[in-house]
């Protein structure tokens, strides 16, 4: 299910609504009035950035110590 954040323009008043409430909701108010934001998608990516930062630090982390390994085995 996809949540929107729907804006109005001229009076700034948020509404939080569901796939099927936000095509009942157009039907009775005009587009252009209001701002559209989707929050499911706005989730997925701030979800994927916290992602790749775990992911690159790991990386980071990994090579560090691989490389700590190395020196402290051959040398």
């Amino acid at each position: 299910m996809i949540n929107y954040k729907i804006t109005n323009l001229r009076s700034s008043k948020n509404y939080f609504l569901n796939d099927e409430e936000t095509t009942n909701f157009f039907k009775k108010n005009k587009v252009q009035n209001y701002n559209i934001v989707n929050l499911t998608e706005q989730k997925r990516i701030r979800r994927n950035k916290i992602l790749d930062t775990i992911s690159i630090f790991s990386f980071f982390a990994a090579t560090v110590l691989s490389t700590i390994l190395i020196i402290e085995n051959y040398y």
